[in-house]
């Protein structure tokens, strides 16, 4: 008998390929699909360029921030012009997705759903998605969420380890064999990682994290990992009463509201992927009314901001053992490279000194202990970007100073150590 049940549920799962044996690493057909647009133009930035047909993406992202929209806009297109569209949900009903919909037929042809092939499947038993799957032969499958489907193989409950496994496993199988591209929406946990196995991350061929503060109108969506485009590759929206609309110039939303002449206030040119992005670091440095000086960082990493505050009072000679340091990235922005460096010293030393920095100017690039300034990589695209948006100085490591890569009416101000660049930033 569990011969029988092994050979049944091995003829239920799907091959990875069309050959059933070895080939010869000569003889493989390299014929690259092409992509498959979502209609929506930051969602195929992020995807390296669109959906790749038999792929399997993994969205995760906190509850209520986007994740269902973003797919629901992405099936309409899909349905639209590809062909049926199979939208499994685990957690809501029928009825709630179509007033979803409802809700976003103002957001222009690409979410019309109203004339579209596209099907609602209320199911959590991966059986029964993968029998809908064969009968519909979509174009695109949607699951929501990966957690609430489980199988009837295994008698545990959906959402543990091998309910989730077994369950990504089949879609997987599903997604090659019948080359149908496959998104599951993933929970996350309190710390923002995704909920299940870790190898969950492994199974999929794209991961996709949904970030943003439920108290600002932009969300943003990082690539983590992704088999057929860079990593880190990143897209920026905004939520609207109409759902989710793709923000062509993420810059210039970072900046809308930045007061140039604030004393503690820098703009930084940072890369997300292959995208450049100007944001604003504020710092504030008070007085401690308590025993111990507090250290606290939104938007960036708490520990290296120890760490540059440590240099900042050894090479700089700025005294912040009793002083407050608070330091944010303004629009709820999160960076996390080192180019971050000297523009978090920056806006430090700013805000001590109560100086502005010096109007039109922007400054990236890595501080190390002894003080030295680094150079980064991508220095010219971070100009260029500088440039466009009307930046004429731009204070920057010496090791990035090459001419071929200064912009037309931008004055390039290479540094060596933290003290030059304070220098060159502030009038003491």
């Amino acid at each position: 008998m569990p011969a029988a049940v092994a050979a049944a549920s091995t003829e239920k799962r799907y091959a990875l390929a069309a050959a059933a044996g070895p080939q010869l690493y000569a003889e493989i057909d390299t014929v690259v699909s092409e992509r498959l647009s979502t209609g929506i133009g930051e969602f195929d930035r992020v995807l390296g360029g669109g959906v790749v047909p038999g792929s399997l993406v993994l969205l995760g992202g906190e509850p209520g921030i986007g994740k269902s929209t973003l797919l629901l806009q992405a099936a309409a297109h899909f349905a639209r012009t590809l062909g049926p569209v199979l939208y499994c949900s685990g957690e809501e009903s029928e009825h709630q997705i179509k007033s979803r919909g409802e809700r976003l037929l103002g957001a222009g042809d690409g979410a019309d759903l109203r004339h579209t092939p596209l099907y609602v499947l209320a199911e959590t038993c991966l059986e029964r998605i993968l029998e809908a799957l064969a009968r519909v032969k979509p174009a695109l499958v949607i699951v929501d969420s990966i957690q609430t489907v489980f199988s009837l193989k295994f008698q545990s409950a959906p959402g543990s380890i091998g309910q989730v496994r077994e369950s990504a496993t089949q879609l997987l199988f599903a997604a090659k064999g019948q080359n149908v591209p496959t998104f599951l929406v993933g929970h996350v946990t309190k710390d923002g990682s995704l909920a299940g196995p870790k190898a969950l991350e492994h199974i999929v061929d794209t991961v996709l994290y949904f970030e943003g503060e439920k108290h600002h109108a932009h969300r943003v969506v990082r690539a983590v990992k992704n088999r057929f485009g860079a990593v880190s590759e990143l897209g920026v929206f905004e939520m609207t009463g109409a759902g989710l609309v793709a923000v062509p110039n993420p810059s210039e939303l970072f900046l809308a509201q930045r007061q140039g002449n604030a004393p503690g206030s820098v703009v930084l040119c940072c890369v997300e992927g292959t995208r450049p992005l100007l944001v604003e670091v504020q710092a504030l440095v008070s007085t401690s009314t308590y025993g111990n000086a507090r250290r606290m960082a939104s938007g960036l990493d708490q520990n290296r901001l120890s760490l540059l505050l440590a240099v900042l009072e050894k090479r700089a000679g700025l005294n912040l053992v009793a002083d407050d340091v608070f330091v944010n990235v303004a629009g709820g922005m999160a960076v996390d490279e080192p180019a971050a460096d000297l523009a978090i010293l920056s806006a430090v030393a700013s805000s001590v000194r109560n100086r502005a920095i010096r109007p039109g100017t922007a400054v990236f690039g890595e501080v190390g202990l002894a003080g030295e300034v680094r150079g980064t990589t991508h220095a010219a695209l971070r100009l260029r970007e500088a440039a466009q948006m009307g930046y004429t100085r731009c204070v920057v490591p010496e090791g990035n100073a090459s001419p071929a890569d200064i912009p037309a009416g931008c004055e390039l101000v290479a540094v060596r150590t933290v003290s030059e660049a304070l220098d060159q930033l502030i009038d003491w």
